[in-house]
């Protein structure tokens, strides 16, 4: 079994934290190989330099887009490359945003299914969703990114569907905020799972950087709690 890649979103209700840096400062020493942020909550200069940060500690820099029309998602895009980030989450799939993330070198993974709101919430059926996960990675997309526990029906079972159904990495985003859902992580095992206000949320600990090396430790175990 793959261990998934977890991935420490400096943000809470879909928006970065305005602390982010001192947060990062604070925690770059952590395990966690990748770090990032929303497209909100911060200036720009203040997201280059966030990023010029994590590339300074060798972590690798997450960009995820909440956004629905083709010129905000654009907009999302060029905020990703302006920032170097090495990875684009969210945005719906645009082929325009596919074709500006080829062109400069980031990793782009839209959301699939129907997403709405912010927080956004994820609705569908579970096999058309995985019919447009395998239709972004046929025209180009690195993988995608998965609302799965925001998802409207059975979560888990749309989360299963899709790892195994996609021949490409897919990212588990969104409330995974319990011992037992990084279970449930351990065992769909997709390539990455974000968390972000549920460290903010105190849900594995105290400080932050204690919950970011204690869920690193568990999920390397392997151990799944029936």
């Amino acid at each position: 079994m793959n261990t998934p890649e977890l991935i420490v979103m400096l943000t809470d209700h879909d928006v970065t934290v305005p602390n982010a840096a001192e947060v990062f400062e604070a925690c770059k020493n952590a395990p966690a190989k990748y770090w990032g942020m929303k497209e909100k909550g911060l200036p720009l200069e203040q997201m280059k330099a966030l990023f010029a940060s994590f590339r300074a500690c060798g972590k690798t820099g997450v960009l995820e887009v909440v956004a629905y029309t083709e010129e905000e998602c654009l907009q999302g895009a060029q905020m990703a490359a302006d920032c170097g980030c090495d990875m684009l989450l969210g945005t719906l799939f645009y082929d325009s945003v596919n074709d500006f993330c080829q062109k400069n070198g980031i990793k782009y993974m839209p959301f699939v299914g129907t997403v709405s709101g912010r927080p956004s919430v994820l609705e569908g059926d579970i096999a058309q969703i995985v019919a447009q996960a395998q239709e972004c990675v046929r025209k180009g997309a690195y993988g995608v990114d998965l609302l799965g526990y925001r998802y409207q029906g059975d979560a888990e079972k749309l989360s299963r569907e899709l790892v195994k159904g996609l021949n490409a990495p897919v990212c588990i985003a969104g409330s995974i905020n319990s011992f037992q859902r990084l279970d449930r992580i351990q065992e769909i095992s997709p390539a990455f799972y974000t968390i972000g206000g549920a460290f903010f949320d105190r849900c594995f600990g105290d400080e932050i950087c204690d919950q970011i090396h204690f869920v690193c430790r568990y999920m390397q175990k392997h151990v799944v709690v029936k």
